[in-house]
């Protein structure tokens, strides 16, 4: 995944900025995604969204995206897609397996962060494993990120004057 990833030029669709918010992400995973026809333009256009979206095992050991939002393409003059429709994901099968036995731990979940295009014209949707937050863990993080935020603005104070 190393020197793979970085000669790649990616366009972001969308962001589930939310997701860091709700949740501790452990590691995460790039996945490719079946869609139809009228979805690929609909994500071009930029219309989904992924805040209530999640990653779910089915009984046959595939991997299935639920409750994410890709709207309906408008110039679409047939097959008419479901916006909220499951969709398949496509993984390798090693790390399908390790994601198996990391699913049935207790408090984790798939949950999906960004969906984006790569140079090939290819979608792709990067799955994040996570732990969800307590509620002190919500305020810690925003304290952090508050006095980071602060911390910035006095060194660019510094600097200018």
């Amino acid at each position: 995944m190393g020197k793979k990833e970085t000669n790649r030029a990616v366009k972001i669709v969308c962001k589930n900025k939310k997701a860091f918010h709700d949740y501790h992400i452990e590691s995460t995973y790039e996945a490719g995604i079946v869609l139809r026809g009228p979805e690929v333009k609909s994500l071009r256009a930029g219309k989904a969204n992924l805040r209530d979206g999640y990653a779910q095992m089915d009984k046959r050991g595939e991997l299935y995206l639920h409750n994410v939002h890709i709207s309906f393409y408008t110039f679409a003059t047939h097959n008419p897609n479901e916006p909220m429709r499951v969709r398949k994901l496509l993984l390798h099968k090693r790390e399908l397996r390790k994601l198996i036995g990391k699913l049935r731990e207790k408090g984790l979940a798939l949950i999906p962060l960004k969906i984006y295009f790569v140079n090939n014209g290819k979608a792709k949707v990067e799955l994040g494993l996570a732990r969800g937050k307590k509620l002190y863990d919500k305020r810690a993080s925003l304290k952090e990120q508050q006095s980071d935020r602060e911390l910035q603005r006095a060194m660019r104070h510094n600097q200018v004057g």
